[in-house]
């Protein structure tokens, strides 16, 4: 089994704010990330994937390939949006970077070849925050 990654990047903008609670309560739990005027990051997204390497091309899989799929079906979706209000896969969802992890594995799982798998997702939301997904 080989594992391949690929590294991407995009900004964003989000706030952390359960509509349910008081503003006091947002702010005691999240802080500054509730700030009702937003915030960004500039996030670092590690895509691993894991298969067999082909004999005739020595690859796992395509690494520009690979790329594609993530920008045509992560990034495109991601670079320089309110992920609040401008992500289809996010609205109503709490925007953290944990729940952010996991949506991106739903939307680029399902375009990889059968010969692939989806390992890990790795997203880096500081330099020292990142969150880890392998998948339900």
């Amino acid at each position: 089994m080989v594992y391949l990654t690929r590294v991407e990047h995009f900004n964003a903008a989000h706030k952390l704010y359960n509509p349910n609670w008081s503003p006091g309560k947002n702010e005691e739990m999240f802080g500054v990330c509730a700030n009702e005027n937003w915030h960004g990051h500039n996030f670092d997204l590690y895509v691993t994937i894991k298969g067999e390497v082909n004999a005739e091309t020595g690859f796992l899989f395509d690494v520009k390939k690979l790329s594609k799929i993530i920008q045509a079906h992560a990034i495109q979706k991601l670079d320089h949006k309110n992920l609040n209000l401008d992500v289809d896969f996010l609205l109503g969802k709490m925007c953290s970077t944990e729940n952010l992890a996991a949506a991106i594995w739903q939307q680029i799982a399902p375009h990889l070849p059968e010969e692939v798998h989806l390992h890990c997702i790795k997203l880096y939301e500081t330099p020292r925050i990142y969150v880890e997904y392998f998948g339900d």
